[in-house]
């Protein structure tokens, strides 16, 4: 098949977004068949375009025999309102006009893959689907304006109605929608789309890349200066769904405790703004890394005695199901769920990994560390049923298969 695939975020752009993408991608041009990703240029989450495609307004690459298209896009360090609508704006219009100009060239495909959010991701697919008439499958990881609503970054009226038009016309136009998780399935079936339609393909994690590492986690322990002590890791985008603040009001509890360390792991545009708070409660139990490649990564959730996942206390969150959750898993680390009871918690019971504490609460959240601190045979029991599970159910691997088989059956309707 000759696929066409928009992910506005691709690496060496480091998130959920990007390695889902590229591995759904890389996987189906080791199968054979043809991948072009339409990708912005690199800048995400510091806003910041990354000197060797400045002054561009696109730019060809190749990655893992994947054909990458990169495209200029307005951003910003500054994340307003204002800020990410052009953001996304300007990805969506380069997205289309980029589509267009390849197809008046000769280029063809199959199949569109389109995967949100950003929802004006799948409007550039809708669009070039219909203008091209190419089948789009369309992905929804998070639900999109319901998410940005409840999180307070949209909030005007006449702006929701139209995000909600928009993703009506994604819908609409697509052969095939993707959900990343059951509670978006279901959501979609109250909305009238036919259960037919929708293809359950959920997060997972490269159990080849993220396995239990322990020589690459003592030389980390040994150059961050960790010693013995007990690390509970957070890694990924520090962002406005996280809820991070509990994390700093957790360290203020067990701040008295030498032997326990929060270990913070990642960049985004709350970044600044925890650092702020570390410093003014002066907190030495709190060491914040860069964000790290995905090759390193192992190492990093392998030195720690958990993981934490943390995502605010709003009703759209207890049916996420977040990728690093697995990815800890895979690495035979337990979890500390922090978050809305739903699907992440069912999940995490039923792999008997972690513990699920309430979303928002400081004092569960620092009284779980401490217990698997405390309780270091259960913890280690809970790491490895964490990695048979991530193995047995959640890999990278099946999911890339399904969105094969998805896709051939699309294409052969």
């Amino acid at each position: 098949m000759r696929v066409l695939y928009l992910s506005q975020y691709f690496p060496p752009e480091v998130g959920a977004t990007q390695t889902r993408a590229h591995e759904m991608a890389r996987y189906l041009v080791a199968q054979g068949h043809q991948v072009t990703v339409l990708a912005e240029v690199p800048n995400h989450p510091a806003g910041v375009i990354a000197p060797a495609y400045r002054g561009r307004w696109w730019a060809w690459g190749r990655l893992d025999g994947i054909h990458v298209l990169r495209l200029w896009v307005i951003t910003t360090p500054h994340k307003g309102f204002r800020e990410r609508m052009l953001f996304y704006l300007s990805y969506m219009g380069m997205a289309i006009l980029a589509g267009l100009v390849l197809a008046l060239r000769g280029r063809r495909w199959d199949v569109i893959v389109a995967t949100s959010p950003p929802l004006f991701v799948g409007f550039a697919g809708a669009l070039l689907s219909r203008l091209l008439r190419v089948p789009l499958v369309f992905e929804v990881r998070d639900l999109w304006p319901e998410s940005a609503v409840a999180l307070g970054e949209l909030s005007n009226p006449r702006a929701i109605r139209w995000a909600g038009w928009v993703e009506a016309v994604c819908y609409h136009q697509a052969r095939a929608i993707v959900v990343v998780t059951r509670g978006i399935q279901a959501r979609l079936r109250e909305r009238g789309i036919r259960p037919g339609r929708v293809r359950l393909i959920p997060n997972g994690a490269n159990v080849e890349q993220f396995q239990p590492a322990p020589a690459r986690a003592a030389a980390l322990r040994a150059a961050l200066g960790l010693g013995d002590r007990f690390v509970a890791i957070y890694a990924g985008i520090f962002g406005v769904a996280q809820g991070m603040e509990t994390l700093i009001a957790a360290a203020r509890l067990l701040r008295d405790d030498p032997s326990i360390v929060l270990l913070l792991v990642g960049d985004g545009p709350r970044r600044a703004d925890l650092c702020r708070q570390i410093a003014a409660a002066g907190l030495p139990n709190v060491l914040v890394q860069a964000a790290q490649p995905r090759a390193a990564m192992a190492g990093y959730l392998s030195l720690a005695g958990c993981t934490i996942v943390p995502l605010r206390d709003e009703p759209v969150f207890a049916g996420a199901l977040p990728s690093k959750l697995f990815e800890g898993l895979a690495c035979g680390t337990p979890a500390i769920l922090s978050a809305p009871a739903g699907e992440a918690s069912a999940v995490l019971a039923a792999a008997g990994a972690g513990i699920h504490v309430p979303p928002g609460d400081p004092a569960a959240l620092a009284a779980a560390i401490r217990r698997l601190h405390d309780h270091p045979a259960e913890a280690a029991a809970q790491g490895r049923r964490g990695r048979a599970f991530v193995t047995a159910h959640y890999t990278r691997h099946t999911a890339a298969q399904q969105l094969e088989h998805l896709l051939r059956a699309v294409v052969t309707q």
